[in-house]
């Protein structure tokens, strides 16, 4: 009896430690943001504003770790409204805190607001940037790490060093310009590419490149995000193997690659090894579906810099893979898989959660394309382009029951309208039931697909018409659970979701023209329990707006008090 007592009181203690360190772990953090326009930066020596936050571009840094609390005080010092969305942060039973044009009013010109949200039960590489009004196309984007808990392995050794690259499109002229002809039909692409927000190498025009410093011999963490707005590009090092160890989130196979494909919104960290000669090398990203190889501006170039070199990088850049040939894009995807026996932000493995005998409930059929609607090109969703209400769908869902907002699924989830129009498409999504959502791409360039609040399992994708017998090829072994998927030019991708997080969340194109002009929804998750541990309720700093500007404080409140009694 002594024995048991003594074995209950040794399992108490370790549970308690358990718990101690869980919490003494979990840190707040707090951020101060003033964004503002700089027209000194000049990334391509061209007269235009680019947005900073803290007189920086790209932004600072978000270093957290799993289960932290993050607080992001935003002062406005643009001269636009402004708001901020965390791609790939689930923002687990807080919506609240999205920062895009469904859950949010806007942070408006010269006043500030303090996100709060927490990086619950997540780990690896993410970034933010501002969602609305077409800004992300002026700067303000930056790098989000969540690093796992000490309490919890990584599947690779300690880098040496951890280094973020945030690589994407760039246009010549203003993004207020650029936005203020995105309905006419020859508007520009970008003509750039950059790297943290540097020019090429070799290039005249670039005020300064960017260069990462190695020591031979070592091993280097490189997180990798295409923040641009357009474009998929294809990223490699010269001489340099990478190894592909994570993405959005999830801990993957580990394959060595000479180059990887990244699309809009998506996020990859891969280990690279200093094992040449002491030298530069070329780090190169190409746009894919683009004859850009010999384009002195649209190829970014920084330089990997060994710190006892002498021999600068010269010479041809190196070879990737033909950017219009899209099956070594497909196949190189469909390689990419969830490592099952690895802990991520839970020490459990990932494979713990398995979607091979998973009962689908729901199925979603979502058909981008093009139309012309009161006698201006969008970009729609079932022949549904996007109309954002005055007042964000979660605030009046919350307040008036989504009265004069939106009508819940007033359009098919899985076919398209007759004709093509302007619309609030809100759709619903059994709460807790499995959902499969099949993307279709009726455009003529990739599109990438991402959803907040969710990873999802990406258990299919390919060319041609989607139909339903390739279900029958989906992989539902080890598919990789992330929050962007790419969907090629006339082709499809499914992905499986487990609608566990209520909320207001949006499904949107990463693709920034296409988002501006339509190619949207917003999937709605119901508990219809109160209790705040399934949902948080508004926080006491909520901004008001549109028809919900009058609603009195003192009702908000009271309202908030009901939630968290």
């Amino acid at each position: 009896m002594a024995a048991n007592f003594s074995v209950e009181l040794v399992t108490c203690a370790i549970v308690l430690l358990t718990l101690f360190v869980t919490i003494v772990t979990s840190h707040d953090i707090f951020l101060d943001w003033h964004v503002s326009l700089d027209f000194n930066i000049k990334p391509v020596n061209a007269d235009q504003p680019v947005i900073t936050i803290n007189g920086m571009f790209p932004g600072p840094l978000i270093n957290a770790t799993t289960n932290d609390n993050v607080h992001v005080n935003v002062y406005n010092d643009l001269d636009e409204p402004l708001l901020f969305t965390w791609n790939g942060i689930q923002q687990r039973l807080n919506s609240w805190q999205d920062g895009v044009s469904g859950t949010n009013c806007p942070i408006q010109p010269g006043r500030n607001w303090t996100y709060v949200f927490q990086t619950k039960d997540q780990i690896g590489t993410f970034f933010y940037f501002p969602s609305i009004n077409f800004l992300k196309a002026g700067g303000g984007f930056g790098p989000i790490r969540v690093n796992n808990r000490p309490v919890i392995s990584v599947p690779f050794p300690k880098p040496e060093a951890e280094f973020d690259l945030l690589i994407g499109d760039w246009y010549q002229s203003s993004y207020k310009n650029v936005r203020s002809i995105l309905d006419a039909p020859d508007v520009v692409s970008p003509q750039w590419m950059l790297i943290n927000g540097k020019g090429p190498y070799m290039n005249p025009l670039s005020k300064t490149y960017e260069t990462i410093s190695v020591t031979q011999g070592k091993t280097y963490l490189l997180r990798i995000s295409n923040v641009g707005t357009a474009r998929s590009f294809n990223f490699r090092i010269h001489n340099h193997e990478m190894v592909l160890v994570e993405t959005e989130g999830s801990y993957v196979n580990q394959i060595e690659l000479e180059s990887l494909d990244v699309h809009v919104g998506q996020s990859y960290s891969v280990l690279v090894t200093a094992n040449q000669n002491a030298a530069d090398y070329y780090i190169v990203a190409s746009p894919k579906m683009s004859n850009a190889t010999n384009n002195k501006s649209f190829v970014g170039i920084a330089v990997l810099h060994y710190d006892n070199s002498t021999t600068p990088a010269t010479g041809s850049l190196p070879c990737g893979p033909d950017p219009f040939d899209l099956q070594f894009s497909i196949n190189q995807a469909k390689s990419i898989r969830w490592n099952l026996t690895t802990g991520a932000a839970r020490p459990n493995p990932q494979g713990t959660f398995n979607v091979a005998t998973v009962t689908i409930s729901q199925t979603f059929i979502l058909q981008a394309s093009m139309a012309v609607i009161d006698r201006l090109p969008r970009y729609t969703v079932n022949n549904v382009s996007y109309l954002t209400p005055d007042s964000p769908l979660k605030l009046a869902d919350y307040y008036a029951n989504g009265s004069g907002a939106y009508e819940l699924d007033a359009y098919s989830k899985n076919s398209s309208n007759v004709n093509a129009v302007h619309g609030v498409f809100v759709a619903s999504a059994l709460h807790k039931g499995w959902m499969e959502i099949v993307f279709k791409n009726n455009l003529d360039t990739i599109d990438t697909w991402h959803l907040d609040g969710y990873s999802f399992f990406v258990v299919g994708l390919g060319g041609g018409e989607w139909r339903p017998e390739l279900r029958f090829t989906y992989n539902l072994h080890d598919p990789v659970a992330r929050s962007t998927v790419q969907v090629y030019p006339g082709g499809w991708s499914a992905v499986y979701v487990f609608p566990d997080n209520p909320g207001i969340w949006n499904l949107r194109s990463q693709n920034l023209k296409n988002w501006y002009l339509g190619e949207e929804l917003y999937v709605r998750v119901f508990d219809p329990d109160p209790n705040p541990a399934k949902e948080k309720p508004p926080p006491q700093n909520i901004l008001l707006c549109g028809k919900l500007s009058s609603i009195s404080f003192s009702i908000f409140s009271h309202q908030s008090f009901l939630n968290n009694d």
